[in-house]
């Protein structure tokens, strides 16, 4: 209930969704094929034509994008990706660049 001659104020609140990121796989001249379709399916639950489809946009572009997701996730499939190509020894890169 409202007192005379009192204000009321409305507190709109805006809610963003949160921004989009692209995660990029590069080519190098080292990383096997099969490697790469092997992380495209475990790390980014691409089913097998998809990851070689993509697999072979990377080595015939030299990059492609493999999937849009926010930031945190973008992130952190690239360092669980990262990592395993460093623990078989290779020199795989990723990148995140905002959609």
């Amino acid at each position: 209930m409202a007192v005379q001659g009192e204000t009321r104020e409305r507190t709109r609140i805006k809610i963003k969704e949160p921004g989009h990121y692209r995660v990029i796989m590069h080519n190098d001249d080292f990383t096997p094929m099969d490697f790469v379709v092997e992380l495209l399916r475990t790390v980014f639950h691409k089913e097998e034509p998809e990851a070689v489809h993509l697999m072979l946009i990377v080595h015939e572009s030299g990059r492609a994008s493999v999937g849009e997701y926010p930031y945190d996730i973008a992130a952190t499939k690239v360092r669980t990706a990262t990592a395993r190509a460093r623990e078989e020894g290779y020199p795989f890169r990723m990148t995140v660049e905002e959609v």
